[in-house]
């Protein structure tokens, strides 16, 4: 998922700087939706594994 919003992100650097703004406004939001979402499954990862009894493998 995170890769996803990395190519959304470039997607959207790459229309802005060509001058298409709907484009780069609409890939940017999807990519900060993503972004959020990403955040959000891995702090629920992390916390399943540890009150499981299982910490973070480092």
């Amino acid at each position: 998922m995170l890769y996803w919003a990395i190519v959304c992100l470039v997607i959207a650097i790459i229309a802005g700087v060509l001058g298409f703004g709907g484009i780069a406004g609409t890939a940017a939001g999807f990519a900060k939706i993503l972004f959020f979402i990403f955040l959000i499954l891995m702090v629920v990862s992390v916390v399943v594994n540890v009150l499981r009894g299982r910490g973070p493998k480092l």
